[in-house]
Formats: structure tokens, C-alpha cells, sequence
């Protein structure tokens, strides 16, 4: 397998609840196509470290837009200042119906649109018992991510994963998908979308 690509000034947007392999996801997929990984815990760890966020504990409403302020100081680098070549993944928690999360997908959209990227969305899904199973995970704690099984049954009950609805979205359901295999399965969406050479990544 090659670990690098002939495809360039690519952003994949994985976007998927809390639990569901995104950044180990996005990882696997960077070591196929030589990707820079902005993970949205990249962006929040910055705000959420200073009020010892502990993956439980509700956050305070106004820590959202210093999140924001992180957020739109690296899309505007991605849009502006990082070499033309370079590939991106990014990573984000997104719910179907919020204004909010809706906005923040347009952000994303419209960075790779100024950079002249391709822009690929992938909207990951994942089954109720696996998605508590992964949250609650070792690895997790500590890392200022939710561990909350709770909040993931109320997530998977209530909400919907966002829909991007563009014509290079892929869904993939990674409830049985190793991160290796969700990445491979990303791969062969990304060569059909930009019409890659699928031979190039060995």
C-alpha cells in the first residue's frame, strides 16, 4: 500500500456523533493519501483546556464562540496560507436541522471552495450499542472528548447525523468497519469522485 498519493488540494470532511472513529478514521486515511488531519478536538482542546472540560461535565454556552474564533483562524489559513497541493481531514461533530452545526459545514464547504479543492464529505454512521461501546473507551479519557454513554444514546435516539447532501457525499456505516477497512472504503469514493487512478495507492 502506498502511503502517499498523486492527489492534491483535497479536503475530506468526516463528520459523524461523538464515539464513532472519526480521528482514528481520519488518521488511517492520512497515511493513504499524505493528508494533513485538523481533528474538531484540534480545534476545541485550545478552549477547552483552560476550564478543565472533563468529557461529563455540561459546558458553559459561551464556550462555543471561543470555539468558533479557533475555528475560523484555521479555516482561513487552510483557505489562505497552506500550499495549494497540500490534502486536509477534517473532523466534526455535526447534527441534521441545527443552524449552527448547519453554518459551520458552509464554513468548511466554502474554505475548500477558496483553496479550489476537491471537497469530499463523509457522513459516518454507527449503531446505538456500538456507538456507548466506543465512547466509553480507555483511550477516551482524558482527551477532553465525551464519555458520556448517555449523551450517546440521547444523540443516537433524538438526532440524525447531518446530511451534507452534495454530490460527492458518501454515508458509510462503520458499525462492523475496522478504521483501516472505513478508510479504504473512503479511498475508492475519493478516486471515483475526482477520478484518481485507484492504481496509484497500491
Amino acid at each position: 500500500m502506498a502511503t502517499h498519493s498523486s492527489v492534491s488540494n483535497l479536503v475530506v470532511y468526516l463528520v459523524g456523533f461523538a464515539g464513532t472513529g472519526k480521528l482514528t478514521i481520519a488518521r488511517a486515511l492520512a497515511r493513504r493519501i499524505g493528508a494533513k488531519v485538523v481533528d474538531n478536538h484540534w480545534i476545541n482542546n485550545p478552549i477547552f483546556g483552560l476550564i478543565d472540560a472533563d468529557g461529563m461535565t455540561p459546558l458553559p454556552d459561551a464556550v462555543w464562540s471561543q470555539v468558533a474564533k479557533v475555528r475560523d483562524a484555521v479555516l482561513e489559513t487552510i483557505a489562505t496560507l497552506v500550499k495549494p497541493e497540500t490534502n486536509f481531514i477534517l473532523t466534526q461533530e455535526l447534527v441534521e436541522g441545527d443552524p449552527i452545526d448547519e453554518a459551520i459545514f458552509h464554513r468548511v464547504r466554502e474554505a475548500a471552495a477558496r483553496r479550489g479543492a476537491s471537497f469530499i464529505p463523509v457522513r459516518l454512521l454507527c449503531e446505538e450499542a456500538e456507538l456507548v461501546r466506543r465512547i466509553q473507551l480507555p483511550e477516551r479519557v482524558g482527551q477532553f472528548k465525551c464519555i458520556d454513554p448517555a449523551d450517546a444514546i440521547n444523540k443516537s435516539r433524538r438526532h440524525v447525523v447531518l446530511d451534507p447532501k452534495t454530490p460527492t457525499t458518501l454515508t458509510l456505516d462503520v458499525t462492523r468497519l475496522s478504521p483501516e477497512q472505513s478508510a479504504a472504503a473512503i479511498l475508492i469514493h475519493i478516486t471515483r469522485a475526482t477520478g484518481a487512478d485507484a492504481n496509484q495507492y497500491g
